[in-house]
């Protein structure tokens, strides 16, 4: 649903305009104008008062209007038929057409965009939080042979050879046979 074509306004439409627009609409379609009159018509202006109501919502404020804007232009303002503030986030499906699963008549969405939002999920920065946490015990034990080889003057600590500190000599495994 585009807000913008609710309320019947373009999309650099003032404050103003929205409110004037929203108060037209309400007085147009608000329930208890149509307490008396049929069902059908007292649900379609139901419908309408509110859907006006939530378009009047999120345009009215700053930061909603923001986020509106960008995922409608992100999703290419179609589709997200139906689904409310919030919800769609440009990706549809439908069984009764033959589009691929992100719409392709309603949404183009590039490898890049698709890329940001693998690289911003949970289970992505999870696994490279693991991943660093195991190329830092690498590195430890690395730098740890490294130290015990400078130490033992680039023997390797075991079994290559035998320290024993009560005779400050060292004995070669071989020679202990």
């Amino acid at each position: 649903m585009d807000y913008y074509k609710v309320l019947g306004l373009s999309r650099d439409a003032t404050k103003d305009e929205i409110k004037e627009a929203f108060r037209d609409i309400a007085k147009k379609f608000h329930p208890d104008k149509h307490s008396a009159s049929p069902k059908s018509v007292r649900d379609g202006a139901t419908v309408r008062f509110k859907q006006a109501s939530e378009a009047y919502e999120v345009l009215v404020d700053d930061h909603k209007r923001a986020d509106y804007n960008f995922r409608s232009n992100f999703s290419n303002q179609g589709a997200r038929s139906g689904s409310g503030y919030g919800y769609g986030y440009g990706y549809t499906y439908d069984s009764r057409k033959n589009n691929d699963y992100y719409g392709s008549k309603k949404a183009t969405v590039s490898r890049f965009q698709i890329a940001l939002g693998y690289i911003n999920s949970r289970a992505f920065l999870l696994n490279v939080a693991f991943a660093g946490n195991r190329l830092k015990k690498q590195w430890n034990l690395y730098r740890r042979q490294k130290r015990l080889r400078k130490r033992n003057n680039g023997a390797p600590h075991f079994p290559g050879c035998m320290e024993v500190p009560w005779m400050n000599t060292q004995f070669n495994s071989a020679e202990i046979v």
